[in-house]
């Protein structure tokens, strides 16, 4: 299904997204390694080193990874931009990404202090190339998707985010006087609901309907909640500086409001899916049903974290950010990575070699029987994790799930890879 407002023929040659959508479970899996290594002391608190390290992999490492790829080929295909000279960008933000990644992740382990810094100027630098070639990208944009407003918040958080971590960073180890707390309390919420959370809306409002065959989302919705969820994020980064009597009834008024508005969002793409022409309940589908629920789920969590007491704070701080980042997070971006990369693959081939008769579809590329089952052991990986923070013991034995599960992820999407590179290299012995 190729949409007409969707511009395929812009579209960057299909390894630069490639490479980041095959990098990021290998971050996935050592992160399962890392929970492996230290057992139940990871679950003591979501401060610890350890803690923070394995967190840093999947935001910097998982999510950030796809989220890069997954622009660098929308952008041209949905806002009808393409990224100037998208290979270099792409060899010019991937290795350093990685590296930064590792470094920043690998220096909460380690505690040193050069580690650290390396690691925040190889990420900073790498995002910073990455924003400057999709924001001049985006403001050429003659596109009226909604999917493109979505896509410039998202950006905006970003670069947020990117601020609020090398500050943290500068402070943390050189002394610099800023109010910490405040700082660590915006960066994880600028970072997965600004920058992920917003770029997952506006990407759903492409995929769902053609991926899913839903009807549309609703006007209301795609022409005003990223925007709301936004200007939330301002006013809460506002109110996290005010004396502490006012800063708590304001920040839980527009914590709650935040919230509904994610609610909103996974409430409206399950009635979607519901309501959806074909039935079939593929692994990808479930993937997202899965994620959303997970999704409501931390939404209404996360309304009502000021009014837990005190003593309950801390535990339910932890399930709200398993509900949030493996859970959510990674299910959405597993089903949309089982979607894209086979279709794109397909449609490259397509694309550069009609007529030839050897291009496989997308099931072939892609068997249900091996993404099904890949479905399976991460709701088992996830639900044990779920259990570990009240049973920490079982803290292992969730490493290792997960750690098969980013295994198997990583090995279907190379199969997707190799039966692509196999094609490309058969057709172009018969020209």
């Amino acid at each position: 299904m190729m949409p007409a407002t969707l511009s395929y023929e812009q579209a960057p040659p299909f390894p630069v997204p490639l490479r980041f959508f095959l990098t990021a479970p290998l971050f996935m899996l050592l992160a399962a390694l890392l929970l492996v290594v230290e057992g139940p002391e990871i679950m003591l608190s979501r401060h610890l080193p350890a803690t923070l390290a394995a967190t840093h992999l999947l935001t910097l490492g998982f999510t950030t990874m796809v989220m890069c790829g997954a622009l660098l080929q929308m952008l041209p295909v949905v806002a009808g931009a393409p990224v100037a000279a998208p290979r270099l960008i792409a060899w010019m933000v991937y290795p350093l990404l990685v590296l930064g990644a590792l470094a920043v992740a690998f220096s909460f382990l380690s505690e040193i202090v050069t580690l650290m810094y390396a690691g925040a100027l190889l990420t900073a630098i790498a995002l910073c190339i990455f924003l400057i070639a999709t924001g001049h990208a985006l403001l050429r944009s003659p596109s009226r998707s909604p999917s493109v407003p979505a896509m410039g918040y998202a950006l905006l958080a970003l670069s947020v985010t990117v601020a609020l971590g090398i500050t943290l960073v500068i402070a943390r180890y050189h002394g610099l006087a800023v109010p910490y707390p405040a700082l660590a309390t915006l960066h994880p919420l600028w970072g997965l609901v600004g920058w992920t959370l917003v770029l997952i809306i506006g990407v759903a409002y492409q995929v769902v309907p053609m991926f899913q065959l839903t009807s549309a989302y609703p006007s209301a919705m795609t022409s005003r909640l990223t925007g709301i969820l936004f200007l939330l994020l301002v006013l809460r980064s506002g109110f996290e500086f005010l004396s502490p009597t006012i800063r708590d009834g304001l920040s839980f008024l527009v914590s709650a409001t935040l919230a509904a508005g994610v609610f909103w969002f996974g409430a409206v793409t399950l009635q979607l899916q519901h309501r959806r022409k074909r039935k079939l309940n593929d692994p990808a589908l479930m993937f997202w049903r899965s994620g959303l629920f997970l999704l409501l789920a931390a939404a209404m969590l996360g309304a009502g974290f000021p009014l837990l007491p005190p003593e309950y704070r801390d535990t339910a701080s932890f399930v709200l950010g398993i509900l949030t980042l493996p859970g959510f997070i990674l299910a959405l971006i597993n089903g949309m990575l089982y979607k894209i990369v086979p279709f794109l693959a397909w449609f490259h081939l397509q694309a550069n070699f009609p007529g030839k008769g050897i291009v496989p579809n997308v099931r072939q590329m892609l068997p249900e029987t091996m993404t099904r089952g890949q479905m399976r052991l991460y709701l088992a990986a996830l639900t044990t994790l779920l259990l570990a923070v009240g049973l920490p013991h079982l803290a292992r034995p969730a490493g290792i799930l997960w750690a098969l599960n980013a295994f198997w992820l990583a090995w279907n999407l190379l199969r997707v890879a190799r039966i692509y590179k196999h094609t490309v290299q058969l057709a172009t012995t018969r020209l």
